[in-house]
């Protein structure tokens, strides 16, 4: 079995570990107390929409050049710099952070100016954390980096919320666990990227001097920093957060919490297939890049399909074991319906920024990139401003353009290089899907809600795999097979 498909299946049993963590908060714990956890969800956010301001797509770079600087024995030099360079980044970004309220007072009056305290630091961590995520990458190792960035930020808000709901223990208290469990990331990045090789320090510039290749990388880099604005979960948490109160954020990320679960494989399988795709671009194969693209995208839409169709069949009694019976979050399941298809159409479009990013035509990424955010920001507004959707008005926004984006891709890298993810397969899969959902919905809804939690999914199942036994479209039996699963118990 190769290393793609281990480490990419085991950052998958990490990703599920982590969603039925954070499921079963949000199901049994968040629910109780959605202003407070819709504060801890606004912070995690915004800082992470405040990093590419730090980063400045510096690890991007790290990817990038990493063979180049691999061959001639200058990755520790290129990490070491990189890391200095954020460390000056937030210095100046401190600055100008602390600066705006002279020239712009209301800032004062937005929450991340009231929660500086912890989105600062919390700042700093992440674009570090960002760095040496990149950077392990390349070694085709994203596991253990998975457990980092999966796990603990659902452990700091899981135990964070815990401490001050179940313990009556001041949010102060709540909010250094929360900062705690990211500080502790941090140094499970250092001890593993220096477990896979030993760190050290270079911090000499005479490298990246010759032939002006700090400037190549520093252009990379700021391109890169350009793309990372089309992070539309960041926006709509930030802008429901400010315009709409903690308590509506709270009900949004309990939402987003069962959303995510669609679209776990993608995550892993893009973060091992960079270098692929960068060693295939560079070779030219185009046709070898075809093939790996429609293989990956209609693997990634076959799983996030039959996924979505669980939950679209259990999430009306999924509710019900809510606190409250979950009646906010089942007033919301339009939601679920709007934003679980978007995010099923950004699966069946694979990878298809990262062609682009990795290509000599990674500027056309950065305009699509700052059009999903220039739209997302808009549309956010509109419907926030102008109508009484609220988060359905959010979830039409994020449909709206997460699929304008898509389409935009599509088009270009069939243009650019004759590559599509599309294929016939993918109608027959939502055929079969679309069928089964049907049939579930139809079939009798007993008294126990449980009993229908677990049968109507399970019968969606069922007929999928009947559907797929005819049809061949996902060879499920490479997966279920003893010789696949010990090899995912190889961690190497």
């Amino acid at each position: 079995m190769s290393v793609v498909a281990r480490q990419g299946f085991k950052y998958s049993i990490i990703g599920y570990i982590g969603f039925l963590l954070g499921t079963i908060s949000a199901i049994f714990i968040f629910p109780n107390d959605f202003e407070f956890y819709g504060k801890l969800r606004y912070i995690l956010p915004t800082a992470e929409m405040l990093v590419p301001f730090v980063v400045l797509g510096i690890s991007y770079s790290n990817v990038k050049f990493f063979h180049r600087v691999e061959k001639d024995g200058k990755k520790q030099n290129m990490l070491s710099l990189s890391l200095l360079t954020i460390l000056i980044n937030f210095a100046i970004f401190s600055i100008v952070f602390f600066i705006l309220p002279f020239v712009y007072p209301k800032f004062t009056k937005l929450e991340a100016w009231k929660t500086k305290e912890i989105i600062l630091p919390l700042v700093l961590i992440l674009s570090f954390c960002t760095v040496f995520n990149k950077y392990t990458s390349n070694y085709k190792r994203i596991v253990v980096s998975n457990i980092f960035d999966n796990l603990f930020p659902k452990i700091a808000n899981l135990g964070a919320f815990c401490l001050f709901f179940y313990f009556a223990l001041s949010q102060k208290i709540a909010f250094a666990f929360f900062f705690g469990m990211f500080s502790l990331m941090l140094f499970g990045y250092i001890y593993y990227t220096n477990k896979l090789e030993k760190i050290q320090f270079d911090f000499s510039t005479e490298y990246f001097k010759k032939n002006n290749f700090w400037k190549e990388f520093a252009n990379y880099s700021f391109f890169g920093f350009l793309g990372t604005f089309g992070n539309y979960l960041a926006i709509n948490s930030f802008m429901i957060g400010e315009f709409m109160g903690m308590e509506e954020n709270g009900i949004y990320a309990v939402l987003y919490a069962l959303i995510s679960l669609i679209s776990i494989p993608q995550l892993g399988l893009f973060n091992i297939s960079a270098p692929i795709i960068s060693k295939t671009l560079a070779e030219g194969d185009m046709e070898e890049l075809d093939r790996f693209h429609k293989k990956t995208s209609l693997s990634l839409y076959f799983l996030g399909a039959v996924l979505f169709s669980c939950i679209m069949v259990g999430f009306p009694f999924l509710t019900q074991f809510m606190p409250k019976n979950g009646t906010m979050l089942r007033e919301y399941e339009p939601v679920v319906w709007i934003w679980g298809s978007a995010v099923l159409i950004d699966l069946a479009t694979g990878f298809n920024g990262n062609i682009i990013s990795l290509s000599k035509y990674y500027r056309f990424n950065i305009l699509v990139m700052l059009l999903l955010a220039g739209l997302t920001i808009g549309l956010n507004y509109y419907f926030i401003k102008n109508t009484d959707l609220k988060l359905i008005g959010i979830a039409l926004s994020t449909a709206i353009s997460l699929t304008t984006y898509n389409v935009i891709k599509i088009v270009f890298n069939y243009l650019m290089f004759k590559v599509s993810p599309l294929t016939i397969e993918m109608i027959f899969v939502s055929i079969i899907c679309t069928l089964a959902i049907t049939v579930a919905i139809v079939l009798p809804t007993f008294n126990n809600n449980f009993i229908n939690l677990l049968y109507k999914p399970a019968v969606v199942l069922i007929l999928i795999y009947i559907g797929n036994y005819f049809t061949k479209i996902f060879p499920v039996e490479d997966y279920l097979n003893m010789k696949f699963i010990k090899s995912i118990f190889k961690f190497k």
